[in-house]
């Protein structure tokens, strides 16, 4: 159930933990999460956890009443970058291929001066073995960077940031996925007016139809499907309570004025 996830509804600047897991929640992972319970445990235990996506946005609006603001892993990206800037601290890209690395540190270089760069581009496959998690500890843990960016596509990268988090030495792990090739160029984001009326899916799958029609097209209709399905569930309880409590009600008032009633008589 969507209700489940504790979203994040405040601006950035309150993340205050020196370690700190952050992951994000869109409609595509919360379908994700129904067939992968280690994908689940991950999102579930984020310290964080980001409404990004207009569709969760909604969702929990309409099933809770709650207003949220949606923050894209971009959004994070930028203020981590930027806070770190103005205080001269060290940042550590993990994920993606040496090639997109070497365009982030050069960007990422000029735009914030302040920032240390380090990164590292794991093996390009389905599951990792105990020593490629081995060599991404280690390689992260000689920097100690005060941001880890995992970009390995979902839920590998938060799977792998959840299991990992206690043996990483690092102050906020930020889940951030396909940020890495908007900053590095290589696919282009959606322009910003699309994505402040929240058409930033539309934009991605017209991008790239092959690959993302099965997670927008069907996905967004999956998800639709699950938000009905828990608002007449709620709507179910909250009948049956109503009328166990109304009963209880009519059964004291029953008890009340013709049991007790005609004993107190005699």
């Amino acid at each position: 159930m969507l209700q489940n996830y504790t979203l994040f509804n405040h601006p950035l600047q309150e993340i205050s933990q020196s370690k700190v897991l952050i992951n994000t929640l869109n409609a595509h992972s919360f379908n994700t999460v129904e067939n992968d319970t280690d994908f689940q445990d991950a999102l579930l235990h984020s310290d964080v956890l980001l409404p990004d996506g207009v569709s969760v946005v909604w969702a929990m609006q309409m099933l809770t009443g709650k207003k949220l603001r949606k923050i894209a892993g971009a959004d994070l990206f930028f203020y981590e970058m930027e806070r770190i800037n103005a205080k001269g601290g060290s940042c550590f890209f993990l994920g993606s291929s040496d090639l997109t690395l070497e365009k982030i540190i050069k960007k990422a270089s000029k735009e914030y001066p302040n920032v240390k760069i380090h990164a590292y581009s794991p093996p390009y496959k389905q599951s990792f073995n105990e020593e490629d998690d081995r060599l991404m500890i280690n390689a992260v843990n000689a920097v100690e960077p005060d941001v880890l960016f995992v970009g390995m596509t979902a839920p590998k990268q938060e799977k792998w940031a959840y299991q990992h988090f206690s043996q990483l030495h690092v102050g906020h792990v930020c889940c951030i996925g396909a940020v890495f090739d908007f900053y590095a160029g290589t696919v282009k984001r959606a322009p910003h007016w699309m994505v402040r009326i929240g058409l930033e899916w539309f934009y991605r799958l017209i991008k790239e139809p092959r690959r993302l029609w099965r997670r927008y097209l069907i996905g967004n209709l999956v998800f639709i499907r699950s938000v009905l399905l828990e608002m007449i569930r709620g709507y179910k309880s909250m009948l049956v309570s109503s009328y166990k409590t109304g009963m209880r009600k009519f059964i004291d008032a029953f008890y009340s004025d013709f049991i007790q009633t005609p004993n107190a008589k005699h």
